[in-house]
């Protein structure tokens, strides 16, 4: 799934590609991508010109003439590619948006889990589901006490809780697992019982992680590519997601890969601490 780094990574390559279109006719080859009535969306979409695009976590927010806002998921694999409108449908492709100017867009998802929802803009927090996530790393509101303050709360182990979007947004397992293993800390840990001064090596790392990951425009290890086809440059820096059964950078002992609440989850056995 694309987590905050690839999706804003998308945001900023899909912005200069619109921004200004006005979108002419939208075609919806299959309707459960889009929350709601299908063709009352497409016909309310009809003559708006696009604005721009902002992010939440893992949403898109296209911003819309009239006051509208599309809010969309990419989920697993989703994508957004920009094409002539005479270019022939990919199998994989679901809805388009074709512009007054020729071109159009294309938004592709072979498992088909992406979603789309318009809504009033400025009710984006109450009506769709970013109402139900936490703050962002980096942001005002993603402080060391606030983290600390959550973690104190969660009975559940350290993994899923970090990867709980209602207490941070946009990490997902690739990155929780680095940051893990940048923290010292074993994934099935309690987080009550994690000493403070790691918990706050933890907070450095998430900020740290998710805005390195963002300068390199995200990490492609299975589909992802952003609006203009392009590979992300993480990859090529993880330490642990992907490596189980190779040697841990650190101290050389063997990666371990196990499944934590259905996750599959990689760790150093000797580096990251179990508190318990």
């Amino acid at each position: 799934m694309p987590e905050m780094p690839e999706v804003e990574t998308v945001r900023r390559t899909l912005e200069p590609l619109i921004k200004g279109k006005t979108i002419k006719k939208v075609t919806v080859w299959y309707p459960k991508i889009i929350m709601g009535d299908s063709q009352k969306v497409a016909d309310r979409l009809q003559n708006k010109t696009i604005l721009g695009i902002d992010r939440y976590g893992k949403y898109l927010l296209i911003r819309l003439s009239d006051d509208l806002t599309l809010v969309s998921h990419l989920r697993m694999e989703g994508k957004y590619r920009l094409v002539a409108k005479d270019t022939p449908k990919q199998k994989h492709e679901h809805v388009q948006f074709l512009f007054d100017d020729g071109t159009a867009l294309r938004y592709d998802d072979v498992r088909k889990f992406g979603r789309m929802h318009l809504v009033e803009t400025g009710t984006e927090r109450q009506t769709t589901g970013i109402r139900h996530l936490g703050p962002e790393p980096n942001s005002s509101e993603f402080t060391f006490n606030y983290l600390k303050g959550q973690l104190a709360k969660k009975k559940k182990n350290i993994k899923t809780s970090i990867l709980d979007q209602s207490i941070v947004c946009g990490l997902g397992n690739i990155y929780v697992d680095e940051v893990l293993w940048q923290s010292k800390i074993h994934p099935l840990s309690t987080p009550a019982k994690i000493p403070v001064k790691q918990v706050k090596v933890l907070y450095d790392s998430i900020n740290a992680t998710i805005e390195n990951a963002t300068e390199l425009r995200g990490t492609t290890v299975h589909t992802f590519l952003d609006a203009d086809g392009m590979m992300g440059g993480y990859q090529d820096r993880l330490q642990v997601y992907g490596h189980a059964g190779q040697e841990c950078p650190r101290c050389g002992t063997i990666l371990e890969k196990i499944k934590v609440n259905g996750r599959g989850t990689t760790f150093c056995p000797h580096c990251q601490v179990v508190y318990k």
